[in-house]
């Protein structure tokens, strides 16, 4: 995207414009990097539970559900993995690890209290079953990159850069983008792939990532650049 459309993004009606002129320095085009893997961020049961509707509505049987605005995300977030698996990219999810005596007590991804955790809520969801050759990460911080092997495996397979996607937006998708960014990666953040419980704190954590370490893209940019890598290969055949 040219830089003269930086800001046309979802946050453009919550954004006033002295923190537009602020975060004016930041301005320029986004693309994908070159040598991408896809990175899907906790697409676990636990944040589709209870359908599409307001995570408020949620809140008391399923609190960690991001209701309507996950299941809004499940077409575009199809859309950019079968694109990624056309063009060959590596496709890495990530996942809480539940595994016993893994961990000392109450350590957790965040400090919001959360319900004894069950393997079966951080299975990945159904619609983005992982396909033989893909990698699961199982994490225990926020961040995909904290102290699991993702960097060795990023640097065996020549990845430069990520296209990030998944939820939440302000946790363990910004903590994933942060350290993407600072570990040398180009990181390019899906729009429409990305959500939290909330419309306000997921805005604004795009507004914020777009202009400190991710180039925030729309699905259908994503797709094109990735059906570029897929017409290349095909006619280096």
């Amino acid at each position: 995207m040219t830089p003269d459309r930086f800001e046309d993004h979802v946050w453009k009606d919550v954004v006033p414009d002295d923190l537009l002129e602020i975060y004016a320095p930041y301005t320029r085009a986004t693309s994908v990097g070159p040598n991408p893997a896809l990175l899907l961020i906790d697409l676990y049961n636990l944040a589709y539970q209870g359908g599409p509707v307001s995570p408020l509505d949620l809140q008391d049987t399923y609190p960690s559900s991001c209701g309507i605005y996950a299941h809004q995300a499940i077409a575009p977030t199809r859309q950019l993995i079968a694109a990624a698996r056309a063009a060959g990219i590596p496709v890495i999810y990530c996942t809480g690890d539940t595994a016993p005596m893994a961990a000392p007590k109450d350590v957790s991804a965040t400090r919001r209290k959360m319900s004894p955790r069950r393997a079966a809520d951080f299975q990945i969801w159904h619609d983005f079953a992982p396909q033989d050759g893909d990698v699961i990460i199982r994490k225990q911080r926020a961040s995909i990159f904290a102290g699991t092997p993702l960097i060795s495996h990023l640097t065996k397979l020549g990845v430069q850069s990520v296209i990030v996607c998944g939820e939440s937006t302000s946790g363990c998708v910004r903590a994933s983008c942060v350290d993407a960014y600072s570990n040398g990666f180009k990181v390019s953040l899906v729009e429409e792939c990305t959500f939290d419980r909330h419309e306000l704190i997921h805005k604004i954590n795009l507004f914020d990532l777009h202009h400190k370490y991710a180039d925030v893209m729309a699905v259908d940019e994503v797709v094109d650049h990735l059906s570029g890598i897929s017409a290349q290969a095909a006619a280096a055949e």
